[in-house]
């Protein structure tokens, strides 16, 4: 690098976090991505939000607003373009919009888009058995997965969300 170039950016991971109950580990994901080298910023769905984990933490930890709400006209970006995205824990609801594109949070839109741009993908579905037996849900999952999407496998835990990182990394 010389004088007159910027410093390189780091690479941003936008983390959705969904409204179950492990969202209140979501320090740990964003700890180790903080740790691989990721700049984080946190966009939660409206209920997740709304107490399901500390967002004031979340803020400290990753120096940036948690966002849960679309942002008015002429308001500048709060985060830079998304290098990559997970979303841990994901729900069913939230699985199973992204899947069909219905963006009618944040969260879902970001998802959406985030699919549109070619931005790199993984989730770590956390959902109960009665639900994961549900038709639509498998089918949203062969979705996403045909969409490139990558997946934890078996019950939902913060480590297993974790191992994603390594596969997010961009060239």
């Amino acid at each position: 690098m010389t004088p007159s170039e910027p410093p390189a950016r780091q690479p941003f991971l936008y983390v959705v976090v969904s409204a179950a109950g492990a969202a209140d580990g979501i320090g740990t994901l964003i700890g180790a991505a903080r740790e691989a080298g990721w700049d984080v910023g946190v966009i939660a769905t409206p209920t997740a939000a709304d107490g399901f984990f500390d967002l004031a933490a979340v803020e400290a930890q990753t120096g940036h607003p948690v966002r849960a709400a679309s942002r008015k006209p002429g308001t500048p970006r709060p985060f830079p373009s998304a290098d990559a995205v997970v979303v841990a824990p994901a729900t069913f609801n939230t699985l199973n919009k992204w899947a069909a594109g219905i963006a009618d949070t944040l969260a879902a839109a970001t998802l959406c888009e985030a699919f549109g741009a070619g931005v790199p993908l993984a989730a770590a579905p956390c959902v109960g058995e009665e639900l994961a037996a549900h038709p639509a849900y498998r089918d949203s999952l062969r979705r996403l997965r045909s969409m490139g999407v990558r997946f934890t496998r078996g019950p939902f835990d913060w480590e297993s969300a974790t191992e994603l990182l390594a596969a997010l990394r961009t060239p």
